[in-house]
């Protein structure tokens, strides 16, 4: 991982984006869809790009409403569509080109009241609480935002009527579709002007932060959480979670400061990330620097990345929590205070995260549902109560509600945080100390993520690994358990490869977005057992890559 010398400090003037070019750029662009880097393209959220590099354009958006359009006639969902966008500058002219794509369609459009901005999980919230009971005329949604990506990108998702990210296939058949829209020069495009919209009778401003903010005490112990007292430190990084804490606090009295209220489309208040860009990376020590260096102002502290799917949480004894740690305190103290949650509910995780999990959710007798990448993995369960939590190593995660019912089918960095505070009220512990007594009962883990870089060749074939290839018979000293492919849950390909061993485990994976491939790995031995995992998992990688190079 490439380090900067300008990692954790303030965003110089002179890095910041020219947000009247960038805006320019997404209406004057025209991509080239002979080119695969300027195709639509649907990673695992959504499709992602910048209009200076010609692949987040108009024409980009044109084309996916109008594919979004015809698989939803295609489906027969005929309920209204949930509109959502977070503060990137390309985020609300993509909103206003969907609007008058779904509006020239027929497709009645429900949107925050005065065009504001609407975090993720509002969304996801939104449209299950409209479907529930429902059987037909189901809604479903579209976020547009590329979430902690940096201030140039811009980025469009599609929620199902499940509420959660949508299935591959689903990605893949509206991906496709819109390519052949783009193609042809985006002649099948429906559409009406934006006047026209703003006046359509299919145009419906409604309250939707309202219902989410009164929802809360639902899913979390805000009683708790008000009478203890505790002070609360929140960072919504310039993000779509800012007009929440307002409601919030006037809601239940909760006793939160905001230390950042400012939305500005460059994003130039943020500290930069480990490669000196800036990215609203809410789990990067870099980036979140600012709130690291208050945390002695309050007794919990969190952010959210732009669309508030994702968390990071600070506390004054542990600082900024490493993700996969505070995913296995939130595990463990929520299937420990929910006696309402079925006894058969398990913990989800996906297949590159810590297997502490593994260990909480064996200790507690719960089941383990490991899952390919990708939050899509957790809705089935989310859904129908299977799964009371699920969680991934990027620091997403949603849970259910305290009956156990779903409270959201996409991640909710709201909850998360708000979650560390009712952990804190009802334990007396800070979630880093519920952390470290978990390390003492369940064993050390000493986990990390290497990105190496890959020349696109060897990348493709990462993906296509399969567990025929990679035979080894020891990793770190240890008898290897299994060679993974495929994730224990659904069968789905991990597009990559995993070696697991008794204390100890690797995963390859290559990017969807650069030439390098990812190296997770983890040992519950030491950081020099780590280091032996991390030096065998390359020469392992290296040797089944160049073993097919003549493929």
């Amino acid at each position: 991982m490439a380090f900067s010398d300008l990692a954790g400090k303030p965003a110089p003037s002179s890095i910041l984006v020219d947000v009247g070019k960038l805006v320019d750029a997404y209406y004057s662009g025209v991509p080239d869809p002979g080119i695969p880097g300027q195709r639509v393209s649907f990673g695992t959220s959504g499709h992602r790009g910048s209009s200076f590099q010609l692949s987040f354009n108009e024409a980009h958006i044109l084309a996916i409403s109008q594919a979004i359009c015809d698989h939803r006639k295609a489906r027969h969902v005929t309920g209204p569509l949930f509109l959502g966008m977070d503060t990137h500058a390309l985020s609300r002219p993509a909103f206003q080109t969907a609007l008058e794509v779904f509006c020239g369609n027929g497709v009645q459009v429900i949107i925050q009241k005065g065009f504001e901005v609407t975090p993720t999980p509002v969304i996801s919230r939104a449209i299950l609480s409209y479907n529930r009971a429902r059987t037909e005329a189901l809604a479903d949604g579209v976020v547009v935002t590329p979430s902690h990506n940096p201030p140039e990108d811009g980025g469009f998702k599609y929620n199902p009527p499940h509420g959660g990210p949508a299935e591959t296939e689903v990605t893949r058949s509206i991906e496709q579709t819109a390519n052949l829209i783009l193609k042809q020069g985006n002649r099948a495009v429906r559409r009406i002007k934006w006047e026209e919209a703003l006046r359509s009778p299919n145009t419906i401003q409604q309250d939707l932060l309202g219902p989410y903010v009164r929802d809360l005490e639902l899913v979390l112990d805000m009683k708790a959480i008000v009478s203890s007292g505790i002070r609360i430190g929140v960072d919504p990084l310039g993000g779509a979670t800012l007009p929440l804490w307002g409601l919030i606090c006037e809601t239940y009295g909760l006793q939160v400061q905001v230390v950042n209220q400012s939305l500005d489309p460059t994003f130039g208040f943020m500290h930069l990330d480990h490669d000196g860009k800036i990215r609203m990376d809410c789990s990067s020590p870099y980036a979140m620097a600012g709130l690291i260096r208050l945390k002695e102002r309050f007794d919990i502290a969190f952010g959210n990345d732009p669309d508030g799917d994702r968390h990071g949480v600070v506390d004054p004894k542990g600082g900024l929590l490493n993700p996969n740690r505070y995913l296995a305190a939130a595990a463990w103290y929520l299937f420990q205070n929910r006696p309402a949650w079925s006894s058969k509910a398990m913990v989800g995780k996906t297949v590159v995260t810590s297997s502490m999990l593994d260990r909480v959710a064996s200790s507690l007798g719960r089941g383990l549902a490991e899952v390919a990448v990708g939050f899509k993995w957790f809705v089935e369960g989310l859904l129908g109560g299977s799964l009371g939590f699920g969680g991934e190593e990027s620091a997403g995660a949603s849970f259910l509600c305290m009956e156990g019912t779903p409270w959201t089918t996409d991640k909710d960095g709201v909850i998360l945080g708000l979650l560390a505070a009712e952990m804190m009220a009802r334990t007396g512990k800070s979630p880093h100390e519920n952390y470290m007594q978990i390390e003492s009962l369940l064993g050390r883990s000493f986990y990390e993520r290497i990105d190496t870089p890959v020349d696109p060749e060897k990348k493709e074939k990462l993906g296509k690994l399969s567990s025929e290839r990679v035979k080894p018979r020891q990793l770190g000293g240890e008898v290897v358990l299994c060679v993974l492919d495929r994730a224990p849950v659904k069968n789905a390909p991990i597009g990559g490869i995993k070696v697991v061993a008794p204390n100890g485990w690797f995963a390859a994976r290559p990017s969807g977005t650069e030439d390098i491939y990812k190296l997770y790995a983890e040992s519950f031995i030491g950081p020099e057992h780590l280091k032996k995992i991390q030096q065998e998992a390359l020469l392992i990688i290296q040797e089944a890559l160049e073993s097919h190079q003549g493929e």
